[in-house]
């Protein structure tokens, strides 16, 4: 078992250097275009994954690390580069993780390859959870799969949304309810092939921030996916239901479900590009009080602004602690007894939040204008605060993980 440390090794050090000079030289110039475009910067994503930062070898190597560091330091690096961006470069990771959690090996050795596609013919992946009446309360799900025995296959019905490259990607993993008599404990998760009839796009949101990462509905209309197509297998599904129903009327322990399962394992992730984009902005605040003088004196010379850098600062850091110490945790198959997932992304995404608006302060009426990035670092770091659980969600199994209550 790896011990914690906040040193990277020396190939840590290497591939930091290098996805930030990526971040620096190709994310960076290319941030503002796509944002104004509102489009997935697909010439980006290829560029990405001709130097090998989009593929599934590279990310296996991150998620595999046994220091638990890689993933949150790429992340922390190409958020730094911009957010909207970044986000279209790793979206496809999160239906990665999707079968990852739940699926077995021959179906992520068949799938997650075709999720990424090669240098010559990128292919993204969507995962779909959330409904228009089902974010935060997964229980509410009304999305279907019901098994025909006779034909070997799932019948898919529902509308999915809020989904990253939903109806432009190649693999869709679609999380549906297969047995509605014992809630969210009653749910599995899906691949739907490519071009798989009945599953379209419905409509594509225009976006307060992240707007180069393709956000919109996803409509299944009797989508049938082979029986293979069922994330574990059904042997595992059945078992996994009998057991629910069990301690259900027993009121017994509480079982994940499908989405709850990829959700926890991203959750740290999440807080790590919260922290690159807040490290962004807090750069940009820093350089620009340092050469911007007003009353004859650079304006740092000043405690009002002097002291917020500080505190943006110290922020930052005990962001990036709070996320390493939970993904070394998850590496090193340490529970998270205190809900450790969930305070790196609470305390991540409140400080992105919070550090680009002083960002926006410090810099006066520029920080106002898209002249400098700093606007567009706090359109998009609000984000962090409502995806993969809102911070008020985030609260919530904090407190119900301490108290052992079920907090409503």
């Amino acid at each position: 078992m790896a011990e914690f440390t906040l040193e990277l090794n020396d190939d840590q050090k290497q591939v930091k250097e290098w996805l930030h000079g990526f971040a620096a030289d190709v994310i960076r110039p290319a941030a503002a275009e796509w944002d104004e475009r509102e489009e997935t910067p697909w010439p980006v994503i290829q560029e990405a994954a001709k130097v090998g930062i989009y593929s599934l070898d590279f990310y296996a190597q991150q998620f595999f690390d046994p220091t638990g560091l890689g993933i949150p330091m790429a992340m922390e690096e190409l958020f730094w580069g911009d957010a909207g961006i970044g986000l279209s470069i790793v979206g496809t990771g999160l239906a990665a993780v999707g079968v990852l959690a739940n699926g077995t090996e021959e179906q992520i050795g068949t799938w997650i390859p075709q999720m990424y596609g090669d240098a010559d013919d990128v292919k993204v992946a969507a995962f779909c959870s959330s409904e228009p009446d089902a974010g935060s309360d997964v229980a509410s799900m009304r999305t279907r799969a019901v098994y025909d025995e006779a034909k070997d296959e799932w019948v898919l019905n529902g509308t999915k949304t809020w989904a990253t490259n939903g109806g432009i990607a190649n693999v869709h993993v679609v999380v549906a309810v297969v047995d509605p008599d014992i809630g969210s404990k009653g749910h599995a998760s899906f691949i739907v092939p490519p071009d798989t009839p009945g599953l379209s796009q419905g409509q594509k949101f225009k976006k307060h921030g992240i707007r180069a990462s393709h956000t919109a509905e996803v409509v299944l209309e009797d989508v049938r996916v082979p029986g293979h197509c069922l994330l574990g297998g059904k042997e595992k599904l059945d078992e996994r239901l009998a057991r629910a129903r069990e301690r259900a009327k027993a009121g017994g322990e509480r079982v994940k479900n499908a989405a709850m399962a990829t959700f926890e394992a991203s959750r740290p992730a999440v807080g790590a590009m919260a922290v690159g984009t807040a490290r962004a902005a807090y750069e940009v605040a820093l350089d620009y009080a340092k050469t911007r003088s007003q009353f004859g004196r650079p304006i740092i010379d000043n405690q009002g602004i002097a002291f917020q850098l500080a505190d943006m600062r110290t922020r930052i850091d005990a962001a990036r602690l709070l996320v390493w110490r939970a993904s070394w945790m998850a590496t090193t198959g340490k529970p998270f007894t205190s809900a450790e997932g969930s305070m790196s992304k609470l305390y991540a995404s409140e400080t992105a939040r919070d550090v680009t608006a002083q960002a926006i302060q410090i810099l006066g009426g520029n920080g106002f204008t898209r002249e400098y990035p700093v606007e567009r670092m706090h359109r998009d770091a609000a984000i962090y605060t409502i995806f993969e659980g809102t911070s008020e969600i985030q609260r919530l199994v904090i407190a119900r993980t301490l108290s052992g209550m079920p907090i409503r």
